[in-house]
């Protein structure tokens, strides 16, 4: 298939061995790339149930087709491996400039298996791939270990763990470009324990596409549609533009999501950020948009440096309202602390929030009050050096909470929920519940989405849907984890899909990958390869036990909210297991997973017996 290399680069850190995995023909016609052959890969690759931590378990860097193009939205990448939050494959998505390198290299993906005996890098310079000792990098945070390596090998771009990640604290993630991170799943902890302290790659190929003029012409012509108001609004004040919004609508997660609403919201947005302290606008290659903040100011007698970026939405909230914190400058200094250490923003203040609570309802000694701007930025230290309170919430909050018998830990499969309520995005939360991967808003339907009469004709969902009922929702619910599954196997960012309306932009999408690929891709056909990825995650998870049994959400959220827009809007629980027995039949899943009738329908036959049943 034109616009892929074929292979993805094998790595062996316990033998130190670096060879060549071809990736069959049919997987990339079904399975595109990013996430689908990724997911297709381990399920051929990995051990049945490897522990995360353990050399067993493959991490797995991946691309798209459209990645190295400079298509808008293509500058992102995958990352794939078991979990330590769930034990189960799970994948996470990063912006910025490593994955244009990387489609660049002359490979698809690298597949990294085992685990060296001392910290090494991978480096893949102009097609030459190479393991390298990095005992001077160990124990640096991920601004010295990048410029470091782009010293050595100009033009590279670097993906690094901090000393979260070193030290396997699960709420680790992985940074690049500085200020981008593919979070929540501990993939940090990963590469910590692989001794793995950095990639860096430089590509050096242009991709071979099926029709050079068209594409060019098609992808110019797919640019001039951000240039619009809505787009340079978004761009001016990025995703924390919609934490007012959110507020007024009683759905901006608030004091461990008890609330809706944040009295303070205005003093944490994206307009605040604008007009105070941000200095830059960044942007992910070949886009436009320039929606990635970049901040400068202090707190606490520290700098916050605009090379560290700025907050976006998901951090403004789980720093800020999550933990009824008001303080800007201390949610972009504790953002700075996790971009240096590597640490994932939402799973450190989901941590934080439950501490506050905790503390409050007298569960631990430690004095950590609602709303504290110094106690935010102390914690976070402290969780990515393994110190103090958080060092034992650093094996998972989870586990945490059960030894202090708390019924507040706000995770799903282990994983801390993202800033969305679903008690005023009820279809969310149905997404939320059966996700295979842990919480997981960005491959969720958004039921603010559903508000027009036509959002989304296409795909099958073709009027309104009322946000605060789950009647009706297991269509569109699937159809959009479909889409935005589909999305993942392009790794094209979400922002510059557009879902809905007048602006739905899956026609062109198609019409791209035809022109990037020579694959006809139709309505249906998209929503297959979309759906073939996402059961391939869930065989994954089949396999390491997930069943229907453990699918659902917090108790929290069957109680009402007090104040604000969503306020009397609790998920009803049995409604919510019905939901999920209808929506199981509707994917064609038993309690397991997907039957064999549905894999031969989707035309996985090569994939019928490697989930067990029973």
């Amino acid at each position: 298939m034109h616009a892929t290399f074929g292979k993805y680069l094998d790595v062996d850190l316990t033998a130190g061995t670096i060879q060549e995995f071809d990736i069959p023909e049919d997987w990339q016609t079904r399975f595109i790339g990013g996430k689908g052959i990724a997911t297709r890969l381990l399920l051929e690759e990995l051990p049945e149930s490897p522990d995360a931590l353990s050399p067993e378990n493959i991490l797995v860097f991946a691309t798209g087709p459209f990645q190295g193009t400079m298509i808008v939205g293509g500058g992102r990448h995958a990352v794939l491996s078991v979990s330590p939050k769930t034990g189960r494959v799970a994948d996470s998505y990063a912006g910025g400039y490593f994955g244009h390198e990387l489609g660049r290299s002359g490979y698809d993906g690298i597949l990294i298996r085992g685990a060296s005996d001392t910290p090494v890098i991978l480096t893949l310079i102009d097609g030459a791939a190479s393991l390298q000792p990095a005992d001077d990098l160990w124990g640096t945070g991920t601004s010295t270990t990048e410029e470091t390596l782009k010293s050595q090998f100009p033009g590279a771009r670097v993906s690094s763990i901090g000393i979260a990640g070193e030290k396997k604290v699960v709420q680790a993630c992985i940074i690049n470009d500085r200020s981008r991170s593919a979070g929540r799943l501990g993939f940090g902890a990963v590469m910590g324990s692989k001794k793995l302290k950095a990639v860096a790659v430089r590509g050096h190929l242009e991709k071979t596409l099926a029709d050079p003029d068209r594409f060019a012409k098609e992808r110019a012509d797919y640019a001039k549609t951000f240039i619009n108001e809505g787009y340079q609004r978004f761009g001016q004040y990025g995703t924390g533009g919609g934490v007012t919004v959110l507020s007024e609508m009683g759905i901006l997660p608030t004091k461990n999501f008890q609330e809706g609403m944040f009295d303070h919201a205005e003093d944490i947005s994206g307009v605040r950020m604008h007009d105070t302290i941000l200095v830059n606008r960044e942007t992910c290659a070949g886009c436009p948009i320039r929606c990635k903040r970049a901040v400068k100011t202090s707190f606490g007698g520290s700098e916050v440096l605009p090379e560290f970026g700025g907050p976006e939405y998901e951090t403004l909230a789980a720093l800020g309202s999550l933990c009824l914190n008001s303080n800007l400058d201390s949610v972009a200094l504790a953002n700075q602390l996790c971009n240096e250490h590597g640490l994932d923003t939402i799973s450190a203040g989901v941590l934080i929030a439950f501490l506050m609570e905790a503390s409050e309802k007298g569960l631990i000694e430690d004095d950590i009050a609602w709303g504290d701007p110094q106690a935010v930025v102390r914690l976070v230290n402290e969780l990515a050096r393994r110190e103090g309170l958080v060092a034992e919430a650093a094996d998972g909050l989870p586990l945490f909470a059960d030894k202090i018998n708390a019924d507040f830990s706000m995770t799903i499969k282990g994983v801390e929920l993202p800033m969305h309520e679903p008690r005023g995005k009820q279809g969310m939360g149905l997404s939320y519940a059966t996700t295979p991967r842990g919480a997981n808003h960005m491959e969720g339907m958004h039921d603010t989405m559903l508000a027009s009469e036509s959002p989304s004709p296409e795909i099958g969902v073709d009027h309104a849907y009322d946000r605060f009922s789950l009647a009706d929702k297991v269509q569109p619910a699937k159809a959009f984890e479909d889409l935005r599954s589909f999305d993942n196997s392009l790794v094209l960012c979400c922002f510059t899909s557009r879902t809905q309306g007048e602006d739905y932009s899956y026609p062109m999408i198609r019409s791209l990958l035809e022109a990037a690929t020579g694959q006809t891709v139709d309505a249906a056909e998209m929503l297959r390869i979309g759906e073939r990825a996402y059961a391939t995650m869930r065989i994954l998870s089949g396999r390491a036990g997930h069943t229907m049994d453990e699918d659902g959400l917090p108790a929290r959220f069957a109680e009402p909210m007090s104040a604000g827009a969503s306020a009397g809007h609790p998920v009803d629980p049995s409604v919510m297991q019905q939901a999920i027995a209808d929506y199981y039949e509707a994917r064609g899943f038993d309690r397991f997973g997907p039957t064999d009738e549905t894999l031969r329908k989707l035309g996985m036959d090569d994939c019928i017996g490697k989930l067990q049943r029973g």
